[in-house]
């Protein structure tokens, strides 16, 4: 459970990119594209500017922006405290919380600010779409699934290796 200095400066840096990046693809969106304004980039990916009250996918919607804040606030200390108890050498989880505390942070910026979350990514079909989302949602997806993988790596290792599956041995 040694976090190493090095360690804790990487991740400041990944989460403080992070964060700068979905501000400033927010900045831009909100500059510069109408709400509701569709951009079609490629046959299935537009920018559509819109504002989600909710959490995650318009989630808990009818919460409130106090309540959700402090959900956010909670969430966020949670995955620092996992982040903590996670050894040094499980890069890929370590990473994970990074990428996901870099996007709590750009939505809770959001929130606090505006009282909703700006997104603006839309995966699409002629007949289908899917939610909306942001450059933060998409660190956060991201980060969980560094995370999992993580544990999937040490399951293999074990099975293959004849070491116990816990955190810190993956050698």
């Amino acid at each position: 459970m040694n976090a190493g200095k090095g360690s804790i400066a990487g991740a400041v840096m990944l989460v403080a990119l992070v964060v700068g990046l979905d501000q400033f693809f927010k900045w831009l969106v909100e500059r510069q594209m109408d709400y509701h304004q569709m951009v079609g980039v490629v046959p299935f990916v537009s920018l559509f500017r819109t504002h989600n009250t909710g959490m995650a996918f318009s989630m808990f919607d009818d919460f409130g922006p106090g309540l959700l804040i402090l959900l956010a606030l909670c969430v966020a200390a949670l995955v620092l405290y996992l982040w903590y108890r996670t050894p040094a050498d499980d890069v890929l989880a370590r990473t994970g919380f990074a990428l996901i505390m870099g996007g709590a942070i750009g939505n809770l910026i959001d929130r606090v600010s505006l009282g909703y979350v700006i997104d603006y990514i839309l995966f699409h079909t002629s007949v289908w779409s899917f939610a909306i989302f942001n450059f933060a949602d998409a660190a956060i997806s991201t980060g969980a699934g560094l995370v999992i993988l993580q544990e999937i790596v040490r399951s293999w290792r074990a099975r293959h290796t004849g070491k116990p599956a816990e955190p810190g041995n993956d050698d």
